[in-house]
């Protein structure tokens, strides 16, 4: 990453809230008006924390719509099978974006769709600006986004400061895949946790040998149509004598020719794949929200609400100061 170039953060606002709510229930804590602020207040420390490290200049959070689903419209299984949400978590996911907004920061809920879209379009809009971005989740999903301008942190237990950082690099080490690629290699293996079945025998240790053998499924599926997948199995059975394993090559074009098995790969793309949404960023604005430094009364007031002093005092020192990006610019 270029110390020059103009940083975004983006945020998966839900993924945040849902982690803090299980995470820090049993503190209880309420704001000054009695009601939730466990989630609320756990997701502000974790992004105060991240705005420190990173010294953006500019933060986006993304929200899920939670009136409408394009995905469940097409698949109204989709994340069937989820547990209830806790009445108090669902008051705090309802006023994160009220809170955020209070501060002076952006937010995005676009229509019928949910916060990994805004992610997959803060990264495109970085992409197009000479931006870089990094955007924070706990969802795989947004692995799909990264690239020599991207990088996720995923957040795991151990907060901001115990969570990878994940550039190409790292996810080709973690993964064995190319970040280009890492859509594909989803669709194939599938997502329990959003109620989709990947390619059946095609899972998290073979996927990634055919992408990097096969290049992409662009070629695999060639490879089947032309050459009835005689590439495919000779590239495969030649890998593996190298490595000295099993040959797969016969029984993988099995499981990809079976009856759905390419529809299932290609729906799985079309769900999978982050929609484009405006993120109604103009930095070339002064004061348009998502800017930092933020307005220190502003902080004050907002944060103050939720009745922790000493995370009030920290949002006035990192919202509140030109973050380190355009200091060394300057």
């Amino acid at each position: 990453m270029d110390p020059e170039r103009r940083l975004l953060l983006a945020v998966d606002a839900p993924s945040l809230l849902h982690r803090n709510h299980h995470a820090r229930a049993e503190s209880g804590l309420l704001d000054r008006g009695g009601r939730p602020a466990w989630a609320l207040h756990g997701m502000l420390r974790q992004i105060l924390e991240a705005i420190d490290q990173f010294a953006p200049d500019a933060v986006l959070f993304g929200f899920d719509d939670r009136t409408s689903s394009v995905r469940e419209d097409v698949y109204p299984a989709y994340k069937a099978g989820r547990a209830e949400k806790d009445a108090a978590l669902i008051d705090q996911l309802e006023r994160g974006a009220a809170l955020l907004e209070a501060l002076g920061l952006r937010t995005v809920t676009p229509a019928g769709l949910e916060a990994d879209d805004v992610s997959a379009s803060a990264a495109g809009w970085a992409e197009e600006r000479g931006w870089d971005c990094v955007i924070i989740t706990s969802d795989r999903d947004a692995f799909a986004h990264i690239s020599d301008r991207t990088r996720v942190l995923r957040l795991i237990t151990g907060g901001i400061g115990g969570s990878p950082l994940l550039n190409p690099a790292r996810l080709r080490a973690m993964y064995g895949i190319a970040a280009e690629h890492y859509l594909e290699y989803a669709a194939l293996r599938g997502d329990a946790s959003d109620n989709l079945p990947g390619v059946p025998g095609i899972g998290e240790k073979t996927a990634p040998v055919l992408l990097a053998q096969m290049g992409s499924m662009q070629a695999v599926w060639a490879d089947i149509d032309h050459c009835a997948g005689a590439t495919l199995v000779a590239t495969l059975d030649s890998y593996c004598e190298e490595e000295g394993l099993r040959r797969i090559g016969a029984g993988l074009l099995k499981r990809l020719t079976d009856p759905g098995a390419r529809e299932r790969f290609d729906f799985n793309v079309s769900i999978m794949s982050g929609r484009t949404v405006d993120l109604g960023l103009t930095p070339e604005v002064p004061g348009t929200p998502g800017l930092l430094p933020l307005d220190p009364d502003r902080v004050a007031r907002v944060v103050g609400h939720l009745d922790v002093p000493a995370t009030t005092q920290l949002a006035l020192r990192v919202l509140t100061e030109p973050p380190a990006s355009a200091a060394a610019a300057g």
